[in-house]
């Protein structure tokens, strides 16, 4: 037995040796030193029993303290018994950066506390309880409670649940933790998270006794001491590394034997790829596969089920456009949204492949590692959220499409596979572009050898300072001297500049406090009396509400409706904020593997329902990678140039090679090397291929010690310059910045600058083109810092982090727990804070900003190190002009496209700290006769105004602060008048006005007419039309009215019911049961024929059912009285052929009603319904309009009453009738009766219209009344 077991209790050392029989190298080296009670670093390779090796110290003394104790209750011996739970507290502190990795450790804890209690109970009759809990964001209420009121001795948590454990009551259950476990250090110590999780250690050291022993734990790290020292802080740690290397077996394969001949597979790479990935899903029993984004984890699980759905045979279907379309591609459709896949839904026995990545629910996420670790699952499409030591006993294969994000991350990944000590990792790397096998093979030599990215921790996160600060005071009043010496414990500020310190103190305590930090009201306040920092009311609420360092990128949460979950989880994921922007409801989206539909789109979340083999769209998410390391960009420049120099045959490129069967290859020791990292020939023959081809384009490839600069024209005979060099984005993207501002400054316009972890690409104006780039590209490096540090502040980078930095120091708090605030309003407080600081010196947020911009995103000392090397020429500069772009720089320039493609989606707010306001003034001037007070409301005036007048400030503003009274009098009253203001503030005249035109002038307050405004005595210059004065409005006021006044005018139109509508038709239209009309008389005879103008209807239905509805009494008197009086008139018109004494339709006209025109005049146009209808009438008009008739020889009735209404006045019919008579009579042989008879026709025709038509419609009153009297 190995010495270091004689370390463990009887019962742990006959476990271990059963359970494993000898401890691995690293268990052998750490357990002497954890034991000695040592602050302790491990690094070993995944799968060498770290884990158990930081526990079973722990675990061992947990079990002998609990059964001395149960002796001490029990001195006389008896049955034996159980142990019972610590009561005092927890023991062991667990901290995980991933949730999942935490609950699979508690998972796996089971086992060895399983055992050894059996072995106890054997040799010792106690059986000690050792309970273990689960503590993190997605811990419920109901056992978050039991945790408080019965702490476990072993708690698994994460850096931000432990945050809000030290920020409570709660925090009482870690006062009796003695050792705490940091597990995948590499992951924490580099970044902010991991500062916020040093401060909180220190503060948990506050709470103990003593301070706890640390122990940390990771497979990947560079440089262990920095590692180390981000651990212990101001102490020692010890560090354990065996040297093992893991135990790998990695290769690369490339299904194409040419990538660029994808005839046969639609045109991509992908169905190749895909069609690869599946078979090796058959040959193994689980395979996880891993990349780089959410949205091609989906993807690529939708398309291994696709594949595998068509290989059985059953429920495959092919999917329909959403348009409708002919023609739809299959996969691929322009659909609404960015993403533009379409997949099919499967079930059941077609699945093969779950998707899981961190916007998949918690609850589907659980549900899918379980199935993973239990073998029940075939296959797995992840991202990082699977990476880092997660325990999938039955992975016998990861699969890594694209090359990994870098070199630890690779190796995180591959170790997931045969994860057990002694296992041997087998790994298939899977390159999509000829490129990327470069990167995939340059990352497997990396690997191998353990070259590892280095670590670097953030010097003074001033942001994490400032959050922290707020914690610490809202739980107990502190001495701020005490407190920096206790924060200068934590790794991240030991170097921390007491001048520094005291500005983020002020900063949270009020020590700004102009009218421009008025809306931020400081959290802290500092007792100058008693020297302490104390909370204000609400800051542990603010604490626990906004604390952490993961900053917002806009997600929306994803739920089933209310009711419709059953006892399930309501949450089924999470989606981009854009994706839903770009979303509509009734649209179906796929979110881990399966389908839903959009039922209603919130200001927070998402409603959906799920869709069963419905055709879906893939979701997409905005993400933003750190870029590749400057090591291992020089480590892979290096390994391109090694291969462009073993190349062969690249003469002339590799057009027309593959007919040929000449391509080019590489020498027999590049062969030799590639196949010792795994490249397949197909990877081998077309990476020779893709380095030919560069070579013969550009004469070169960019190495470690060369820089390639391509010139060529795009379609618009503009310049392209693209700077190929391999040393990463975070050196990249500021020598861009830098070139940029130099061209701007020499030669006077602005080049569209990209950076690339591959190079640059720049865009010139042609004539620009030749432009000498060396003076363009070499700077000095001190000249070339000074640029970087003077630019940061304008760019998009800057106003982003701003944002991130002022919600991580709790300046921009989440107004509601667990509502989330959309981050377009996040980006407008954010302005507004921006542009508050900006009027301070040194204020800390800017400070924190540049700092992180400058040393956490930028890689400056990197960039030095190459400029020097230009500089020195140690790095050559080759120069080359192509006619077509060469294949590195297409690369580059689909990513220079899509980022002038999308370049303004970039938030306005983020774009520039001056927000743009419309001036009431001009929009007056441009309307002419705009009437501002009739826009806003005036009862919504005099509530704001109301509201206003309420509001209270943290901050008093002193008497010679004039700009900032004056600024805090707009915000807090309605429109208000210059006099006004210098009378309630008592101002100097001139003074007043002055700094109101200079607000204005700075878009901060409006002037207009904005009510019924006051009028005074002012100067001219302050007055506006007809001598009315000026008002003026705060914008933020002036925004908050116009919302208000809009909310309002949309309420008082807001649709209603049928219930609702149909009573205020009735209403509208007068109509009522009978006695209950609306109308009366005359005059509402009158209203109703108004209402009614130009309706045609038969005359019964008028005389029967309309008028009598709508006026109580209606008698025919009413109507002949209007019509005798000469206020309406009436006109006829046919609805079809028949008599011509048969009875038409009437509509009626008040008589100066404009409709009249052109139906009652000599030259009026036929009724369009008697035209079509009525043949013989339209037959007889058309007569009289032909040119040869005689005015004095009527041919027909018709034309002799057109000739008597012609000469003008007015008839009744009987006079009417006798003219005509006679006319006829005069220029007929015959004499004719009945020409009353005749005058229908003219009536239906429009042609006449009757003023009293008493006379004959006398019988459609008569028959009217008989219907009723026989019920007809």
């Amino acid at each position: 037995m190995y010495e270091c077991l004689n370390l463990f209790s009887e019962p742990v050392a006959a476990w271990f040796a059963d359970a494993f029989g000898t401890p691995t190298e690293a268990q052998n080296q750490a357990w002497p030193v954890i034991g000695s009670g040592q602050n302790t670093l491990v690094v070993a390779p995944t799968g060498s029993g770290k884990t158990l090796c930081a526990f079973l110290s722990a675990i061992d003394q947990l079990m002998a303290a609990k059964a001395v104790r149960s002796s001490e209750r029990n001195p006389d011996g008896g049955k034996a018994g159980r142990a019972g739970a610590s009561v005092h507290g927890v023991t062991v502190l667990y901290i995980s950066p991933l949730k999942a990795l935490g609950v699979d450790v508690a998972k796996n804890l089971e086992a060895p506390l399983d055992g050894i209690r059996q072995r106890y109970a054997k040799l010792h009759g106690e059986v000690p309880e050792i309970a273990v809990a689960t503590r993190s964001g997605d811990t419920t209420p109901q056992e978050r409670r039991r945790i408080v009121n019965h702490p476990p001795d072993i708690l698994v948590t994460t850096p931000e649940s432990l945050f809000l454990l030290l920020t409570s009551k709660a925090r009482r259950i870690l006062s009796t933790v003695t050792t705490v476990i940091v597990d995948e250090v590499h992951a924490l110590a580099g970044t902010k998270r991991g500062a916020h999780l040093a401060v909180s250690l220190e503060r948990l050291d506050r709470l103990t006794e003593r301070p706890a022993q640390r122990i940390g734990l990771s497979a990947t790290v560079n440089p262990v001491g920095e590692a180390a020292r981000f651990l212990g802080g101001e102490r020692p740690v010890h560090v354990v590394d065996p040297g093992v290397r893991p135990n790998m077996e990695l290769k690369v394969v490339e299904p194409l034997t040419n990538m660029l001949d994808t005839s046969a597979t639609g045109g991509s790479v992908w169905p190749a790829i895909e069609r690869s990935v599946l078979d090796e899903v058959l040959e193994h029993t689980t395979t996880l596969v891993f990349v780089n984004s959410r949205g091609l984890a989906e993807k690529l699980t939708a398309r291994l089920n696709d594949l595998y759905a068509e290989l059985r045979a059953s429920r495959h279907r092919e999917p329909d456009s959403p348009e409708g379309r002919e023609g739809f591609a299959r996969h691929y459709d322009s659909v609404v949204g960015s993403t533009t896949m379409l997949v099919g839904a499967h079930e059941g026995g077609d699945v093969i492949a779950m998707a899981h990545h961190g916007s998949v629910s918690k609850d589907r996420r659980k549900q899918i590692e379980e199935d993973l670790k239990q073998g029940r699952l075939r296959c797995v499409v992840a991202t990082s959220s699977l990476e880092l030591g997660i325990d999938m006993g039955s992975v016998d294969l990861v699969i890594q499409i694209a090359p990994p994000l870098s070199v630890s991350s690779g190796l995180q990944r591959v170790g997931r596979a045969d994860h057990k000590v002694g296992g041997v990792s087998h790994a298939l790397f899977y390159p999509v572009t000829r490129r990327q096998i470069i990167g995939v093979a340059a990352s497997i030599e990396s690997m191998t050898a353990g070259d590892l990215e280095p670590l670097h921790i953030p010097s003074n996160p001033l942001d994490v300072l400032a959050q922290q600060t707020v914690a610490a005071a809202a739980m107990d009043d502190f001495d701020p001297d005490e407190w920096y010496a206790q924060v200068r414990k934590a790794a991240p500020f030991r170097d921390l500049d007491r001048d520094m310190f005291d500005s983020v103190m002020g900063m949270m305590t009020g020590a700004y406090n102009s009218e421009e930090f008025s809306a931020f009201r400081p959290p802290l306040q500092y007792n100058e009396e008693a020297g302490l920092i104390s909370a204000r009311p609400g800051a542990q609420r603010l604490a626990v509400t906004s604390g952490g360092t993961i900053p917002d990128r806009g997600m929306y949460t994803v739920v089933l409706p209310e009711g419709e979950s059953g006892t399930g989880p309501r949450k089924v994921g999470e989606l981009d904020e854009e994706m839903v922007y770009e979303s509509r409801v009734g649209d179906v989206i796929t979110l881990g593997t399966s389908s839903w539909q959009i039922q209603e789109i919130r200001r927070d979340r998402v409603v959906v329902v799920p869709a069963p083999g419905r055709t879906a769209r893939l979701p997409f998410w905005h993400g933003e990678g750190d870029g590749r390391d400057y090591g291992f960009g020089l480590a892979q420049g290096r390994f391109l140039t090694s291969l462009a120099q073993g190349l062969r045959n690249h003469t002339g490129g590799t057009a027309g090679c593959h007919e040929r069967g000449d391509g080019p290859d590489f020498a027999v020791d590049i062969v030799e090397r590639l196949r010792h990292d795994g490249l397949d020939d197909n990877a081998i023959g077309n990476m020779a291929a893709i380095i030919a081809d560069q070579v013969h384009a550009t004469g070169t490839v960019p190495g470690d010690k060369h820089v390639v600069v391509e010139r060529c024209k795009d379609e618009s005979e503009d310049w392209r310059i693209i700077i190929h060099a391999p040393y990463g984005k975070r050196a990249h993207a500021p020598w861009a910045m830098a070139i940029a501002a130099r061209i701007r400054q020499r030669h006077g316009f602005d080049c569209q600058a990209y950076a690339t972890d591959d190079g640059i690409v720049m865009r010139m104006p042609d004539g620009y083109g030749a432009l000498p780039m060396r003076q363009l590209l070499l700077f000095d490096v001190d000249e070339l810092q000074h640029i970087i540090e003077t630019q940061i502040g304008e760019t998009v980078l800057y106003m982003a982090r701003f944002r991130e930095c002022a919600a991580r120091s709790l300046f921009l708090p989440r107004t509601s727990p667990g509502r989330r605030v959309p981050l377009w309003q996040q980006r407008l407080r954010a302005a507004q804070l921006l542009n508050a600081a900006r009027t301070q010196r040194n204020f800390p947020l800017l400070l924190e900003t540049a700092r992180e911009c400058l040393q956490d995103v930028y890689d400056l000392p990197a960039l030095r190190k190459v400029m020097d090397g230009l500089n020195a020429g140690a790095i050559a500069i080759s120069e080359t002009v192509t006619q077509v772009p060469s294949l590195f720089a297409e690369d580059l320039l689909f990513g220079f496209v899509g980022s002038v493609m999308y370049q303004y989606d970039v938030p306005q707010a983020e774009r520039s700290s001056r927000l743009l306001s419309m001036d009431p003034e001009v929009l007056e001037r441009l309307l002419g006769d705009a009437n501002m007070p009739s826009l806003l409301d005036g009862e919504v005036i005099a509530q704001v105004e109301g509201e206003l007048a309420g509001r209270t400030f943290w901050n008093d503003l002193p008497e010679d602060d004039v700009p900032g009274r004056v600024a805090r009098y707009a915000k807090t009253h309605g429109p208000f008048t210059a006099d006004r203001m210098i009378a309630d503030l008592g101002l100097d005249a001139e003074q007043g006005v002055r700094m109101l035109n200079d607000m204005y002038a700075e878009g901060e307050v409006l002037r207009g007419h904005f009510t019924q405004a006051e009028h005074g005595e002012e100067d001219e210059s302050d007055t506006g039309r007809a001598g009315q004065a000026y008002q003026w409005l705060h914008r933020e006021v002036f925004r908050r009215i116009r919302t208000l006044s809009l909310a309002k005018a949309r309420k008082a139109v807001k649709p209603v019911g049928q219930r609702e509508y149909q009573s205020f038709l009735l209403a509208r239209q007068g109509v009522g049961s009978v006695g209950g009309e609306h109308h009366y008389g005359a005059e509402g005879l009158m209203r109703v024929i108004e209402q009614l103008e130009g309706v045609y209807l038969n005359a019964s239905v008028w005389e029967s059912a309309v008028f009598p509805a709508r006026v109580n009494g209606y008698q025919p008197q009413l109507l002949d009285e209007l019509l005798a009086s000469g206020d309406v008139v009436w006109v006829g018109g046919k609805s079809g052929a028949g008599d011509a004494l048969e009875t038409g339709r009437i509509a009626f006209y008040p008589q100066d009603s404009p409709l009249l025109a052109g139906l009652t005049d000599g030259s009026l146009t036929v009724h369009a319904d008697a035209r079509k209808n009525t043949p013989e009438a339209t037959e007889s008009f058309d007569s009289t309009n032909e040119a040869d008739v005689s005015e004095n020889e009527p041919r027909t009735v018709i034309q002799a009453i057109r000739m008597v209404l012609g000469g003008g006045g007015a008839f009744h019919a009987r006079q009417l009738a006798a003219a005509v008579k006679a006319l006829w009579q005069r220029h007929a042989p015959e004499e004719v009766d009945g020409i009353t008879g005749e005058l229908l026709p003219p009536v239906w025709m429009s042609i006449a219209s009757n003023k009293h038509y008493g006379f004959w419609y006398g019988r459609v009153r008569l028959r009217t009344a008989h219907s009723r009297r026989y019920g007809l």
